[in-house]
């Protein structure tokens, strides 16, 4: 058997920029890692299967991990099939990037475990149809998303703070979001140039997820618990993504607790990751 963690991310800044004729949207984006993840377990099998812990979620074809295994097999092919299990702690349509980091993951293993040998850049290749956020789950890395999010610079954006992730309860569709938004071909200021030179304090009145103006107002929790995590004292606070999971960052780990301490008791879903974090990438044999 092989083990390996599939981790969420969070969006420091969005700015949609563009509409595109496809549907879809040009974006500028930070992205970085959050400890929250999923627990995959897999093994050869007779033939392909995927369980999941979360019975809400759907384990069919239009789960992420059985599209991507399904494009490894046709594109790439397998000597054997495997058996997938995965232990789900990431909230489904959170913003977090729960089924992107899935998929990406699934690349990664059938890579290794076939011994393949294909690059980090021909998995992205191989995975740009799934999702926009899959490049940045297979490089692995903290950076800046342009293009529709999939094209990744990796830079050293991981905030050294305590980052506390709230999820509100709901799913936020990602759709809705950007339909709801009105894009700004020229911002103010770029989310590269203000994560890289200027200090989190001053994040707030710089820093901007566009999405926010169509989502929140559909759903005043988001803002609401934004709105705490900035009474709690943290240095600044937004939505991830299109939602719905509300993120702080907060430069002294005992504010950060009692904050986690806070939504906790009162029933949210949270994680709290430490200052600089760096996720395991590793696939381990565990016999």
């Amino acid at each position: 058997m092989w083990i390996a963690n599939s981790y969420g991310k969070i969006n420091l800044g969005l700015h949609v920029l563009e509409r595109l004729p496809t549907g879809y949207h040009r974006i500028e984006t930070g992205f970085c890692f959050i400890e929250w993840n999923d627990r995959f377990e897999v093994e050869p099998a007779e033939s392909y299967s995927l369980s999941i812990s979360d019975e809400t979620i759907p384990a069919d074809d239009s789960n992420l991990i059985t599209r991507a295994y399904r494009m490894f097999e046709q594109y790439v092919g397998l000597n054997q099939n495997y058996s997938f299990r995965v232990q789900k702690k990431v909230p489904a349509g959170a913003g977090l990037g729960g089924g992107s980091s899935n998929a990406a993951l699934t690349f990664r293993i059938l890579n290794k475990l076939e011994k393949s040998g294909l690059s980090s850049d021909e998995l992205i290749d191989l995975s740009r149809t799934l999702g926009a956020d899959i490049p940045f789950f297979i490089k692995g890395t903290p950076g800046i998303g342009t293009g529709m999010g999939q094209d990744i610079e990796p830079l050293e954006v991981q905030p050294d703070g305590w980052i506390l992730c709230v999820y509100p309860g709901f799913e936020s569709s990602t759709a809705e979001a950007y339909s709801n938004c009105e894009p700004n071909p020229n911002p103010d200021f770029s989310v590269r140039g203000v994560l890289l030179e200027e200090e989190i304090d001053q994040w707030p009145y710089l820093l901007r997820n566009d999405l926010e103006a169509s989502v929140i107002p559909r759903n005043e929790l988001i803002g609401n618990i934004k709105d705490q995590l900035t009474d709690f004292g943290a240095a600044y606070a937004a939505m991830s993504g299109s939602g719905s999971t509300v993120f702080g960052i907060f430069d002294q780990d005992f504010v950060a607790i009692n904050a986690y301490e806070s939504f906790h008791k009162l029933g949210f879903l949270t994680n709290l990751t430490k200052p600089n974090f760096k996720p395991d990438y590793g696939i381990y044999r565990t016999d």
